[in-house]
């Protein structure tokens, strides 16, 4: 059991990191055993290339860089700066929490060559965290991390559920970099913070990321057939609509990169479905009308709750939680909708290309 939160001795990113919600990050915890049996023998050729990448490290002293930053740039918009904290507390807590679960699996199995490979990794989380706290700490708001690993609320999944999950994560994650690198390439005026020049490297790690689970998936290719499939129907979904809602909390931020949340989001939803095709024998129709108005439906009343959480007491829960049932029902709808099914390819490692 995790200990109780001790609010007062906290700053108020810290507390929100820790806070478990629907839309915010979770830490996760796994059947270390089983991860431990994997055998990457069908995938030898591919997984050997790949650790290779990773011993050579090339970001090794990326992200040692410094920079300045003058913190009046944000604060002179309170709901930017509001915003903008937002999205890199919820971004450390999503680095942070591939930190410790990939730690944790090295940990706990005997397996050296998924030890080693879950050592790259959490060198790497470990990086874009600490990198991120910089930023967070020039604005006064660093997350304490020693905090967040004792007191933040433990999710257990079994091990293709993180499989599936964390490969979308990081593949979404590449797609979202990449996506606001090349825009604010075309329009430098727009980068309000120092940080989004460091989203090249960082993306081409999350893609490393990705890959890592792409291959540990096809060396346990039951893990992508018969009712696998629902699942793997149930985690695109869920992490799709989770990034849509979750990003248009976050108008003022859209904004100020000059970026349409709506365009981005659909964007970011392409390149990823493109990339999952090489694993996942399924995917999202995402110019489906049906499917973008049941995103949009999902948004409007995940507004809606907030605001019957806002307003507290009896009938504030109860609005709450009607909304939640209907969003359910929303979700559930989405689920049902036709998927696109395709043939898995041979060669199946990729390069980033975006």
């Amino acid at each position: 059991m995790n200990a109780p939160m001790q609010t007062a001795k906290i700053n108020d990113t810290t507390e929100q990191a820790v806070r478990s919600e629907l839309l915010a990050p979770r830490f996760y915890r796994t059947d270390y055993e089983s991860v431990g049996k994997i055998d990457i023998e069908p995938v030898r050729h591919q997984w050997d290339a790949m650790m290779e990448e990773y011993k050579e490290d090339r970001n090794r002293g990326h992200f040692r860089q410094e920079f300045d930053y003058d913190a009046t740039t944000l604060t002179s918009d309170p709901e930017l700066h509001e915003e903008f904290i937002d999205f890199l507390t919820s971004s450390i807590t999503a680095e942070y929490s591939g930190c410790v679960l990939y730690q944790e699996i090295k940990k706990n199995i005997d397996n050296p060559e998924i030890a080693d490979l879950m050592g790259y990794m959490a060198r790497d989380e470990s990086r874009h965290a600490g990198f991120i706290n910089k930023a967070l700490k020039q604005l006064g708001v660093a997350v304490d991390l020693g905090f967040l690993k004792r007191q933040k609320e433990y999710t257990f999944f079994r091990p293709k559920f993180i499989y599936y999950a964390t490969y979308l994560s990081e593949k979404i994650g590449y797609a979202r970099y990449i996506t606001i690198y090349r825009h604010l390439e075309k329009h430098p005026e727009q980068r309000f913070h120092p940080i989004f020049n460091w989203f090249m490297e960082w993306c081409n790690d999350e893609f490393r990321h990705g890959e890592s689970f792409a291959l540990m998936m096809r060396a346990q290719p039951e893990l992508l057939r018969g009712h696998n499939k629902l699942w793997i129907r149930f985690f695109i979904l869920a992490v799709y609509s989770t990034m849509y809602v979750r990003d248009h909390n976050r108008p003022k931020l859209y904004e100020a990169l000059g970026m349409d949340p709506t365009e981005f989001d659909y964007r970011v939803f392409d390149i990823t479905t493109a990339i999952t095709q090489q694993v996942f024998p399924l995917s999202l129709n995402t110019d489906d009308p049906r499917l973008r108005r049941g995103l949009e439906r999902l948004r409007i009343i995940s507004a809606k709750v907030s605001v019957a959480k806002e307003r507290g007491g009896i009938l504030g829960r109860l609005k709450a939680a009607g909304l939640s049932a209907s969003a359910g029902l929303v979700f559930a709808r989405l689920y049902c909708l036709p998927m696109k099914h395709h043939e898995l390819p041979e060669d199946f490692r990729m390069e980033p290309t975006w």
